[in-house]
């Protein structure tokens, strides 16, 4: 009982580091959509050839400003979609985590009975404290992932409609405050499967 705790102890900790780079990513996401926003609110004003004053002399000067920002904002989408990507690595190593949690418990000669997966052993995490925490912060990072991942979608569309303006700042609080994983929440996850270390 005592090794297989300690084992699921050692998967935390990659969870834990899995959750740095989700830190490190959430960053990255949040400069590329400010980026992206910046652009998108500029378009608006780019589009009105009243704006260029005595530039408006100058060839083809709207044309070339805005394909100019335009290919600015294809460059930080596709970088917003390969972050996403890292993003969905992460889920996927949660996942795995959550998974060879399971096969744990499987793979041993004797069979664990629901008693024995809620025992705890002094200020040791019980098996099922183990498994309930691994599943729920994949489910937690998994929600994130796929709003994050709508949230992005819809930037595109309002490269096309630069106007809209309130809905972007609604997109970036959004990104910004993560819903899906509650910090509290996960402080106590990691409490209750390292509480003989914090003792």
């Amino acid at each position: 009982m005592d090794v297989i705790i300690k084992k699921y102890q050692q998967r935390f900790r990659k969870v834990k580091e899995e959750m740095e780079k989700w830190n490190e990513l959430q960053s990255r996401l949040l400069s590329q959509f400010n980026n992206a926003s910046s652009i998108i609110q500029r378009l608006q004003i780019l589009q009105d050839s009243k704006n260029y004053g005595a530039l408006t002399c100058v060839e083809a000067i709207q044309e070339a400003v805005l394909l100019k920002q335009m290919n600015s904002l294809q460059n930080i989408l596709l970088s917003m979609n390969e972050t996403m990507e890292k993003f969905h690595v992460v889920v996927l190593s949660l996942d795995k985590m959550v998974r060879d949690g399971r096969q744990l418990i499987k793979g041993g000669s004797v069979q664990k009975n629901v008693k024995q997966l809620q025992q705890h052993v002094g200020m040791k995490p019980s098996i099922a404290d183990c498994l309930d925490g691994l599943q729920l912060l994949y489910e937690m990072h998994q929600s994130e992932y796929r709003l994050k991942l709508s949230v992005i979608s819809a930037i595109s569309a309002f490269a096309l409609q630069p106007s809209a303006t309130d809905d972007l700042a609604a997109l970036q609080q959004l990104l910004d405050d993560q819903p899906n994983i509650p910090k509290e929440e996960v402080q106590v996850i990691f409490e209750i499967i390292f509480a003989e270390e914090i003792a």
